[in-house]
Parts: C-alpha cells; sequence; structure tokens
C-alpha cells in the first residue's frame, strides 16, 4: 500500500504504525484494544486532511485474516469510510496471503453484507484464526462470545485476471 501526501479537504486511507494513535481512537469510541500490539496485525488509518477519523485491523493467521478494530468518529459517518477501511483491509489481508477474511460484528451485520460478507458459525472463525488476539479473547471470554456473530469472505480470488 503506498503512503499517500495528506491534503487538506481529501480523504486518504493508509498504513499506519501509529499504535498510539489507533489505540487512541479506539479508546475514544469504546473498542477492545486487547491484542493491539500483537507483530503481524496491521493497522490502516483514513484521514481527513491531517485528522484520523478512523481505523481497522487485520490479524492475519495462515491462509486467513480477521478483521479487527474497524471505527470511524461520529462526525464522519455516513460518508463512505467504514467501507473504504473494508476495502483497504481486503487488499492488505490478501498481500499477506489471506484467502479467507473473517470477523466479529454484533450489531453491524447489514453493513458487512453489503460488502459481500456471510454469516458463519462462530465454530468456523474460531478454528481459522487459531492464535489471533482478537479470537484467543473470545475463546476465554465464551459469555462475551456468545453475543458475537462471524462473517466470513473469500478473498481467494482477489486480483486475479480470469480470461
Amino acid at each position: 500500500m503506498a503512503f499517500r501526501k495528506k491534503q487538506e479537504g481529501k480523504l486518504v486511507t493508509e498504513q499506519t504504525r501509529d499504535l498510539a494513535m489507533v489505540l487512541a481512537i479506539l479508546t475514544d469510541g469504546g473498542m477492545s484494544t486487547e491484542g493491539l500490539e500483537w507483530p503481524p496485525a496491521c493497522y490502516l488509518a483514513a484521514f481527513f486532511g491531517t485528522q484520523p477519523v478512523g481505523v481497522i485491523g487485520i490479524e492475519p493467521v495462515l491462509d486467513a485474516a480477521l478483521i479487527r478494530s474497524l471505527y470511524v468518529v461520529d462526525a464522519m459517518r455516513k460518508r463512505g469510510i467504514g467501507a473504504e477501511l473494508v476495502g483497504a483491509a481486503r487488499k492488505a489481508a490478501h498481500t499477506r496471503g489471506a484467502r479467507s477474511l473473517y470477523l466479529f460484528s454484533a450489531d453491524a451485520g447489514d453493513f458487512f453484507k453489503r460488502l459481500g460478507f456471510v454469516e458463519v458459525p462462530v465454530s468456523q472463525l474460531l478454528e481459522a484464526l487459531r492464535g489471533a488476539p482478537q479470537a484467543e479473547y473470545y475463546r476465554a471470554r465464551p459469555e462475551d462470545l456468545a453475543r458475537e456473530v462471524a462473517w466470513y469472505l473469500d478473498i481467494s480470488q482477489d486480483g486475479v485476471i480470469v480470461r
């Protein structure tokens, strides 16, 4: 993913290593930050001008990846930023060898359905992403896991040219 110059009035999405910024955005949004510093994880941030307005992370494990921590600040919602972040995470996961993309979401199912995700058994996600911090977080907390819904997207054909 190329780093782009941030410009006033423009929306730019790029990979970030600024975990302090990611932590601040997620904390402000009331999101979980456990496992944020896991070395294989990748975070992407959306900026409007120089202001960070959204983040998303991926946790790759072999040929699967978990989207975690999608958050867009309230004032910037309903502008397509979440969909752009998911698209960027999809590309980042694919470039890291993922053929399957998963996520947990208890309340944003309709959003993810519009992006092509399908609901799957939670056990499928947990098996595919054994060792990923967010999967292990929920595996250790069955009462929280019971409230979550697992979603899946096949990305194995991303970037393939069919003639």
